[in-house]
């Protein structure tokens, strides 16, 4: 299943109404849909904030994957920013010595079970997966 979203938190609600319609249509794990939900929005709301630079809509799609899902949300005509490569964040800080921002990417990737980016021609792309096997890809 796949659908584009315009750069809006408006479309955050369709998002999820996704999500809904391709667990059900799948048969998949609801356990699953936190996770799921959680790591869409927030990978979605940092590209709607942060690549300005561009109007273009947010392509995601979602493939069930060895029981489990994947997921993948491409920006285009964007700089690079790899989320995996995101500074480690201490939560063990006081709010006084933390930074703003990061919390969110540091939630997910300690939530999904792996997650990969690509770069190529100003289009970046992350896909996650939860609920299968991080080796099978």
């Amino acid at each position: 299943m796949e659908k584009k979203f315009k750069r809006s938190f408006d479309e955050i609600r369709n998002i999820v109404s996704m999500t809904a319609d391709f667990f059900a249509q799948e048969n998949l794990d609801n356990s699953l849909r936190n996770a799921v939900d959680l790591a869409t929005e927030e990978l979605f709301v940092n590209m709607v904030t942060y690549n300005t630079e561009t109007e273009a809509d947010i392509l995601i799609e979602m493939q069930p994957a060895n029981g489990g899902i994947e997921v993948s949300l491409t920006d285009y005509n964007v700089d690079r920013f790899d989320p995996t490569e995101a500074t480690s964040l201490d939560i063990d800080a006081s709010l006084n010595e933390r930074s703003p921002g990061g919390l969110g990417l540091y939630l997910i990737l300690k939530m999904v079970d792996s997650i990969h980016y690509e770069y190529h021609n100003r289009t970046s792309k992350i896909t996650f997966r939860q609920g299968s096997d991080p080796d099978d890809v």
